[in-house]
């Protein structure tokens, strides 16, 4: 069968099939968790890089612009998780919809849900030491760096209030990339249905707590070279805190409300 003639599930069936793997997920073995969240982390965190590089010099052009361009460039992060295959944190929140229709344990989730959130965290800070030991942060004159550093204050600057906010948002869309891009069957189709949403949390500046773990690194660990106002770790990890809060809740919030109109029990 020829690509151009795969139907796309309707919004029932590709509802089951999102649930279904949710709950394969959850059963994984715990060493499997840990390496395929390790390697989410890493992807993520590639992506965060290429978006970096992107911003580099961006000053240039219009705001918008640049901000959509880091959006689109750091789409190789989700394409890297879900077609490579790897676990990743945000995209498992999604893992509410299930419970919420008695198809799996709550411990079980929650077991699933906190290996993989460590193992995302640390492939996240090895990848941010990887690339700043590599010396990604002094090319262009250190334009890199600095574009580390300014998203890094930026997402520091915001209120507790904006930030969990900004994670519900991000989480959202997200989980709506992760679940259009179950409904494809090509590569082409996956990526296709991921990019438009993950490149709008991106461009918009909005929390995502697996990114923001290789990002605040990057931005913590190049401030120790240059010179710029002082970043600190603990406001870093308050913003993981609500942005992982928020997440949860935007994941949630699409798990429920698709389960809940197209049925909670197995079809």
């Amino acid at each position: 069968m020829t690509a151009d003639r795969i139907l796309l599930p309707d919004p029932p069936d590709l509802t089951e099939r999102v649930f279904s793997a949710l709950e394969e997920k959850a059963a994984l073995p715990v060493a499997s968790m840990i390496v395929l969240g390790m390697l989410a982390g890493a992807y993520v965190g590639l992506g965060g890089m290429f978006a970096t590089v992107a911003l580099a010099g961006a000053e240039a052009l219009p705001f918008g612009i640049g901000q959509v361009i880091a959006g689109m460039v750091f789409t190789a992060g989700l394409a890297l998780v879900l077609i490579a295959g790897a676990e990743l944190f945000t995209g498992n929140t999604l893992m509410v919809g299930p419970v919420a229709a008695g198809r799996l344990p709550l411990d079980t989730a929650l077991r699933a849900l906190a290996i993989v959130y460590a193992a995302n965290f640390a492939g996240s800070v090895l990848l941010a030491c990887a690339v700043f030991f590599a010396g990604v942060h002094e090319a262009g004159d250190g334009a890199i760096g600095r574009a580390a550093l300014d998203i890094g204050a930026t997402k520091l600057a915001k209120s507790s209030a904006a930030t969990l906010v900004s994670g519900v948002l991000a989480n959202m869309l997200v989980c709506l990339a992760v679940w259009m891009a179950y409904g494809a069957e090509t590569v082409t189709g996956k990526i296709a249905g991921l990019a438009l949403p993950i490149a709008a949390f991106v461009a918009a500046g909005l929390e995502h707590s697996v990114a923001n773990m290789f990002l605040l690194p990057s931005a913590l660990l190049v401030q120790t070279t240059m010179d710029a106002a002082p970043l600190s770790a603990a406001a870093a990890a308050g913003n993981l805190t609500l942005s992982t809060i928020g997440n949860i809740i935007g994941g949630g919030l699409v798990a429920i409300a698709y389960g809940s109109v197209h049925g909670m029990t197995r079809r």
